[in-house]
């Protein structure tokens, strides 16, 4: 899959200016830009850049670009280089433009609908450029191509210039440059987030195996720059994300081939976790519903480590076969493919719908994995028992669980003992306060609306669950009592409508204890609840580290800054008494009320997560909360400047 210039010469010499097909105009962008973007929040904004790295990649995947390079320029103006073919600049007959005005001024134009210029495509909707193009304040386009430079400029999608002959260059220095500065009247947020931009940049290098990308960013003094140049490309990607977990064998398991046009990579290994952790992509895009290449994947994985484990006597008669789960237990692996034509089910396009995908996926996995498997045949041992345990393991949770459902079914529905439940039972008035401690506990209890906002108190810190197996989860009692309240189950039995709480507030204290319990709290919700964190569910509580009175008035500040400014503003003497809060128990009851529960003073954070990112959210994980202690102090010493109000 590296890339190799001279596998599609038929390609260069077709690609010209009728394969730039149109489907239709440019009117609604403006208007709906989150259509086409997703939303004009800071994830929109970034949504632009990798709509123009997107068409640079395609370039790459088609065999012609080696390079990509992209830029923050000062007043976060946005340059993406590559050393593709260059867009095409002759005329396009259909509209009597030139191929490249057709690109950024017209929706669904491109070399990406059957018009012969790619066989496969990361852009999925082929709207890239003249979405980027109407949602700019100016776009600037180079097109290095035939020996000469080419430019035109777009304000908000409409050229102001002609495409015109700038200068002239060697007949082999080819390539593209777009410069762009978003439209501040549509956008939320215009600040770029250079960690954003290396996880999606790192990613799509993994994907690409062979292609360099390049990212500065030239907005502060001295420049920050990272490049990503993977020629092991998937392989490399897992060993990444296994980076902060132990493999249990050295090699990765790497499957090619190509089925009915599908071109398929599949790259597996295991770990010491106990979690699953496989990433499908589709023409480099990640797919976070899953579909048919992944259904493919996770049958050939299943049968074929069964077959192998039954023809080698490591599965006795009398046990019987091993489930998905069971296998895919501590398992790291990327599923990627590329296709012509992808068919993408639901409203987010985020589900591969092609059969053939799974057809394809299903057969190369089974021939290479079985041929992997006879050849390393350790690899398989270790596999099947880890397997083996998974499933014990399993029975023993679910063991566990039926025991608590039938006691719950004997004595009614049976909820915690420690929790303090609230009167209205709509789910939708009614929030829950996981409290650190009995005592912040019982301030609390004391300090809520009893009719909609329970209190349960958690003793300590909560079981760590990226070391743990379902069966210790199951019989820890502070989990449990979660598990309980909420309503909703968990893995397979997790239902979203059974949730007994609109929110879920995690209330701990201001300090680095309080911070690794709220850590802890999220690292189990989002290993086995992470619907709750998708749809907004969950949130963190912010208590005021000071109280300041003065003249018997009273302020609450939430941050040193804070305190600060209140100073300022009522002056800095003998009158004031600040009171730094080192736990929640430290507040009387209506403290904690007028301060951190009551819904017209407090702030909440809400936690989200971007499912662009998926990946790297599992990292951070493995990394805060697993057994390496290397990449735990690497992350932190990189991250070490940015943080605010840690308490020593």
């Amino acid at each position: 899959m590296a890339l190799d210039k001279n596998i599609q010469v038929e390609e260069q010499q077709n690609y010209g200016g009728d394969q730039i097909q149109i489907l239709e105009g440019l009117e609604a962008v403006r208007k709906r830009p989150g259509m086409y973007i997703g939303s004009t929040s800071s994830r929109g904004l970034h949504h632009l850049v990798y709509e123009i790295v997107d068409n640079s990649v395609d370039e790459a995947l088609a065999g012609f670009c080696n390079h990509i390079t992209v830029e923050i320029l000062p007043d976060n103006v946005i340059r993406v280089s590559d050393n593709g073919r260059g867009i095409p600049v002759d005329i396009n007959h259909k509209s009597g433009l030139p191929a490249v005005e057709v690109v950024f001024t017209i929706l669904h134009a491109g070399g990406k609908f059957g018009g012969g210029g790619y066989k496969v495509s990361g852009g999925l909707h082929g709207v890239g450029a003249s979405v980027v193009n109407a949602l700019s304040n100016w776009l600037e386009v180079n097109v290095r191509r035939d020996g000469k430079i080419y430019t035109q400029r777009y304000e908000r999608g409409k050229p102001v210039s002609k495409l015109e002959v700038t200068g002239t260059c060697e007949t082999e220095n080819t390539g593209t440059v777009v410069t762009f500065l978003p439209d501040d009247t549509i956008f939320e947020e215009t600040v770029f987030d250079f960690n954003i931009l290396k996880t999606r940049l790192r990613e799509t290098a993994f994907l690409t195996a062979g292609l360099r990308i390049t990212l500065r960013d030239l907005r502060a003094e001295e420049p920050v720059e990272r490049s990503f140049h993977y020629e092991g490309g998937i392989r490399e990607f897992v060993a990444y994300l296994n980076n902060s977990k132990t493999p249990l064998y050295n090699d990765i398991i790497y499957c090619e081939g190509e089925q009915n046009g599908v071109l398929v990579e599949v790259a597996i290994q295991h770990n010491d976790s106990f979690q699953e952790n496989a990433y499908g992509f589709v023409n480099n895009i990640l797919t976070p519903e899953g579909g048919t290449h992944i259904m493919g994947f996770r049958n050939a994985l299943t049968k074929t480590l069964n077959d192998y484990g039954r023809k080698n006597k490591l599965l006795k008669d009398s046990e019987p076969n091993l489930s998905g789960e069971d296998i895919r237990e501590g398992m790291t692996a990327i599923i990627s493919i590329k296709i012509q034509d992808p068919q993408f089910e639901g409203q987010t396009k985020q589900k591969l719908g092609n059969s053939e995908a799974r057809s394809a996926v299903d057969s190369i996995l089974s021939k290479n994995l079985e041929v992997f498997l006879e050849q390393n045949p350790q690899v398989g041992k270790i596999i099947i028992e880890k397997s083996v345990l998974s499933q014990r393991a399993r029975e023993a949770a679910r063991k566990a669980r039926d025991l608590t459902r039938r006691k719950s079914a004997l004595e009614g529905f049976s909820l915690p003992g420690k929790l303090a439940d609230c009167t209205d039972k709509d789910p939708k008035n009614c929030e829950i306060y996981i409290v650190e401690g009995d005592s912040a506990g019982g301030s609390a209890k004391t300090a809520r609306n009893r009719a909609t906002q329970a209190i349960l108190p958690l003793r300590g810190k909560i079981l760590n669950v990226e070391k743990a197996r379902l069966d210790r989860i199951y019989g820890n009692e502070e989990i449990k009592s979660m598990i309980t309240a909420f309503g909703t189950g968990i893995h397979e039995d997790f239902d979203i409508e059974k949730l007994r709480y609109d929110k879920i507030i995690i209330m701990t204290d201001a300090d680095v204890d309080g911070a690794h319990i709220a850590t802890l709290m999220l690292t189990f919700l989002y290993r086995f609840m992470p619907e709750l964190i998708r749809q907004g569910h969950v949130y963190l509580a912010k208590p005021p580290l000071y109280k300041l009175e003065r003249n018997k008035k009273i302020w609450y500040a939430y941050s040193d800054d804070e305190l600060n400014r209140i100073l300022d503003e009522v002056g800095r003497d003998n009158s004031n008494k600040i009171q730094r809060y080192k736990g929640l128990g430290e507040m009387d009851a209506d403290q904690l009320w007028e301060t951190t529960m009551d819904p017209e003073n407090r702030v909440l954070l809400r936690v989200t997560m971007n499912e662009d990112e998926a990946s790297e959210i599992d990292v951070t994980f493995t990394t805060l909360m697993g057994d390496k202690v290397e990449p735990r102090r690497e992350f932190i010493e990189e991250r070490a400047k940015d943080v605010q109000n840690l308490d020593i």
